[in-house]
């Protein structure tokens, strides 16, 4: 890895006396995606130990699993998509359990791919597939990573925004992210959203192509987060405080230059990580994309782990947009108190301890306004109304209910 001592903090505060962690050895669970690099930097790297912390990494096969350790206490943190942990916090597929954000992880980085079959059979762009599901015949499946996860929502608003029912129109199943590339080659899907490295190494196996970017829907939208259980932040407030601390810093360190985006690229490569090909890896890590379709771009909304503390802000807009499509899509038959609930969920204060701490800078204002490639505004100010302004949404709760 790359020289790490102009990103390094020598304060130290929390780590002595009655701000000393209380639990000094952290089960950090996550998954096998390009995303999850700030925690892996973060355990194998040194950024832990000055704040008294042993950073455990334990390795997820699927979402569902993920949650329920963290549940258990098996985990005591996790690399966890933003839904997810209010989907747990709601009881939607669950027990609902009091659920915790300590920061972003990151923002922008995941692909809507199609199948090898779909672009021998020309349908390349969003008016063909609209086309194609219009066709009488068997539908179209579309996998995701878990019901209320950010896939499954950046899915169903990519799909509803060219006029396809994503809960009438075609069918989804729910994958593991590791496995979506086997699955397309096998034909038992048509497409997928996931997370890096899975969408590049379609392109790369020649088994689908890339249909669009999670960021070309919400530039710069929300993705993974830093999450435990409520009552872990309750009985460890140090530990959650060094913790966040300790991934700052590495998130921090992997946007301060492409050496250190590389380096680490190749660090989360290895097998007991990603277990992945670095070139699968690696471009898109530093925001060059191929769609194999003969296109290549420069994204100006790369994966980004930092980017002078926006990433890993916890905006309470961000949880709420969450929730309105949960509502837009039947998973909540009700309204539910948005910002309550996001001021409940975020822990802005520890959040800014932490920050503060290490000369980040956090907004006054725990609000952002975002457009969406659809031209919607959000910026959290009337979330039911939001939820109620989309043409395509859920025509039942029944519907949405039984894909969990």
């Amino acid at each position: 890895m790359t020289d790490k001592s102009c990103t390094r903090n020598d304060n130290l505060a929390w780590v002595a006396g009655s701000d000393a962690p209380e639990k000094r050895t952290v089960n950090l669970g996550f998954m096998a995606l390009s995303d999850s690099a700030s925690l892996i930097v973060a355990a194998t790297q040194g950024f832990a130990q000055p704040y008294g912390l042993t950073l455990e990494l334990k390795r997820q096969t699927s979402w569902a699993g993920l949650r329920d350790r963290l549940l258990s206490g098996e985990l005591d943190a996790a690399h966890s998509l933003y839904g997810q942990v209010y989907g747990t916090h709601l009881g939607l597929g669950s027990a609902p359990t009091e659920m915790a954000i300590l920061m972003g992880l990151c923002q922008n980085g995941q692909a809507i791919n199609l199948s090898e079959p779909l672009r021998q059979a020309g349908v390349t762009r969003a008016d063909a597939l609209a086309a194609r599901v219009r066709q009488h015949g068997a539908k179209l499946t579309f996998a995701q990573t878990f019901p209320t996860g950010t896939h499954a929502m950046w899915l169903h608003y990519w799909l509803a925004a060219q006029g396809i029912h994503p809960l009438e129109d075609v069918n989804t199943v729910v994958l593991p992210p590791a496995q979506m590339v086997q699955h397309l080659k096998t034909g038992h899907i048509d497409g997928f959203c996931a997370g890096g490295p899975w969408g590049a190494l379609a392109v790369d196996e020649k088994q689908g192509f890339t249909l669009a970017t999670s960021q070309m829907i919400w530039p710069d939208h929300p993705e993974k987060v830093l999450a435990c259980t409520r009552a872990f932040v309750e009985q460890y407030p140090n530990t959650a405080r060094a913790l966040t601390m300790a991934v700052l810093e590495a998130s921090r360190f992997i946007d301060a230059s492409d050496d250190n985006k590389r380096s680490t690229a190749q660090l989360i490569s290895g097998g007991e990580y990603l277990d992945a090909p670095l070139l699968a890896i690696e471009p898109r890590f530093l925001g060059f994309y191929e769609d194999g379709l003969g296109y290549a771009w420069r994204d100006d909304h790369p994966l980004r782990f930092f980017a002078d503390g926006e990433a890993t802000m916890p905006w309470l807009s961000d949880g709420m947009w969450f929730m309105t499509q949960f509502r837009r899509w039947g998973l909540l038959r009700e309204d539910p108190d948005y910002i309550g609930v996001a001021r409940r969920v975020h822990q802005l204060t520890l959040y800014r301890e932490a920050a503060e701490a290490l000369g980040i800078v956090v907004p006054e204002h725990p609000m952002r306004s975002s457009r969406l490639f659809d031209g919607h505004v959000w910026d959290g100010t009337d979330p039911a109304g939001y939820a109620r302004s989309f043409a395509i949404h859920a025509r039942s709760s029944a519907i949405a209910a039984a894909s969990l």
